[in-house]
């Protein structure tokens, strides 16, 4: 076991056998020649870590030779194997469909590796004269991916006593142990710098970091006793979002976002569900949604009652496949603090926001939405925004029409068979404003604003407008038939006149009835 470079050299070995009064002896030689290989590239041979989601080889370092059997062990369990000519994968569910055999080198590849595949991996390659065992030790850290401002809590996952040692480790370094009642967090001066009071130990060991930062992403890992248990890669996704800058209508700050009275506002989880995980959503610490497998939930009209006012009735919808959450029609009483909790097995995010509703009346909201205009004449669909926001995106019937000044929409994007906004198109730069000059008959439709807010949570608002634009013809039409019929019913009153007026004005005639 554990061969060194000192064991290369000539073996014999010698059988003895004794049969009635025959006695006889055979002699084996085997010349072993040990590879150097230095302590370092010995332990990234044998131990592989990996994120969730990615690939790892196991390497043999061999040519096969085709009399000589590969076989691959996970756990005891024979996963994969090759003899001769021939190879097998096992029929482990576990990994149906995820493993790869080199029939060159007999190196085994794991693909779309699972946290459930850590473990220890055995390759045995027996020839007719000698057996090689080589042992691999393979953990797959579990991927978390938080923003900065969240809560985030990793668990043990097991069932740890008093007398077990709990050690949680960043990057290596020591930040939190638990041995029977005495916590230690940060004892050191680097943790101290880098997580100054934002580490809780809860029960059973679990690790809560509160006010994530960006500098908190990095390896996680859990060792109970000697043995590492769990290892998990935090990794900020707030660098993959554009940071909105600060701006009158509808994003704020971090944690803060303003929207206006009966919009429709999505807000995202950025993550796509499985059954394992649970996806909650919190109204001022009420649940208002969840879903928990392939269940899902939205609260009745009792749970979302607010002494008695039904806010959210028939006004919630949420994403299956997603979990995100929109509200409709949303109103000044859904202001206050949104709270998303998503768990699984290993870990647990939480992420806050508070939405301030701005009031609108329902006649300036209709008014805002519907526009009436005549052919030929230009209108604006205000946003109502100081600052025109950086991700804004017009649409027309559900196509993308314009976002910015750069970019309004090509005469293929925007006809249906006619260049229908060509050069017609203006967006203001301070606000977002779009205007549609010169407008035509086939404009009339739905127009869409949407506005996305990088917050603590990604929000969406949507702003409805219907735009009926009349044929001036036809208008004129019917005020001509209009004024037509008027005269041609009305009877001009008959004056009396007395005989010497009537001889006197004899240019006088009575109206003629048809």
């Amino acid at each position: 076991m554990n061969i060194r470079i000192t064991d290369s050299g000539l073996y014999d070995l010698l059988i003895n056998s004794i049969r009635l009064s025959n006695r006889s002896s055979n002699t084996r030689i085997f010349i072993v020649a040990v590879h150097g290989v230095s302590a370092a590239e010995r332990d990234k041979m044998k131990r592989k870590s990996v994120k969730e989601g990615e690939s790892v080889t196991l390497d043999t370092h061999v040519i096969k030779n085709p009399h000589n059997s590969i076989k691959w062990y996970f756990n005891v369990i024979r996963i994969a194997e090759i003899t001769g000519d021939q190879s097998k994968i096992g029929t482990d569910e576990r990994f149906r469909d995820r493993l790869k055999l080199d029939h060159q080198t007999g190196s085994l590849t794991i693909m779309n590796i699972r946290t459930t595949d850590s473990g220890l991996y055995k390759l045995q390659i027996r020839s007719s004269r000698f057996t090689i065992i080589r042992n691999f030790s393979v953990s797959a850290a579990s991927v978390v991916s938080v923003r900065t401002r969240d809560t985030l809590t990793l668990h043990t996952g097991v069932k740890t006593n008093q007398q077990e040692k709990i050690r949680w480790y960043f990057n290596d370094i020591l930040i939190a142990e638990n041995t029977g009642n005495l916590r230690k967090i940060c004892t050191n001066v680097r943790c101290k710098e880098r997580f100054k009071d934002r580490l809780k130990l809860k029960d059973f060991g679990s690790l809560s970091i509160m006010n994530i930062r960006t500098e908190d992403a990095g390896e996680y890992k859990l060792k109970i006793s000697s043995s590492i248990v769990e290892i998990f890669y935090v990794s900020d996704a707030s660098k993959d979002q554009m940071v909105s800058s600060v701006f009158s209508g509808y994003s704020v700050d971090l944690g803060e976002v303003s929207v206006k009275e009966g919009d429709s506002v999505t807000l995202h989880t950025d993550v796509k569900t499985n059954q394992q995980e649970e996806i909650r959503w919190r109204f001022n610490d009420i649940i208002i949604a969840e879903i928990s497998g392939d269940l899902s939930f939205i609260c009745t009209d009792v749970q979302c009652n607010n002494e008695g006012a039904e806010r959210f009735r028939d006004r919630l919808k949420l994403d299956h496949q997603t979990g995100s959450l929109t509200i409709t029609n949303i109103t000044n009483t859904d202001s206050g603090e949104y709270k998303l909790q998503i768990r699984s097995s290993s870990s647990f995010i939480q992420r806050n926001v508070s939405v301030t509703v701005t009031g609108v009346s329902a006649a300036e909201r209709d008014q805002m939405k519907r526009k009436s205009v005549k052919e030929g004449e230009s209108v604006t669909l205000d946003t109502y925004v100081i600052n025109k926001p950086d991700n804004l995106m017009w649409h027309f019937n559900e196509t993308v029409i314009t976002g910015d000044q750069s970019y309004i929409c090509t005469d293929v994007q925007c006809k249906d068979a006619e260049d229908r906004f060509r050069d017609r198109l203006k967006l203001d730069n301070q606000t977002g404003s779009l205007t549609i000059r010169d407008i035509r008959i086939t404009d009339s439709g739905d127009y869409k604003l949407q506005i996305r807010s990088y917050s603590s949570i990604r929000i969406t608002s949507v702003k409805s407008f219907s735009v009926t634009v009349s044929d001036i013809r036809t208008q004129r039409s019917h005020q001509a038939n209009s004024v037509e019929g008027s005269s041609s019913n009305q009877t001009e009153p008959v004056e009396a006149y007395t005989p010497h007026e009537l001889s006197s004005n004899q240019s006088l005639r009575r109206p003629v009835r048809n």
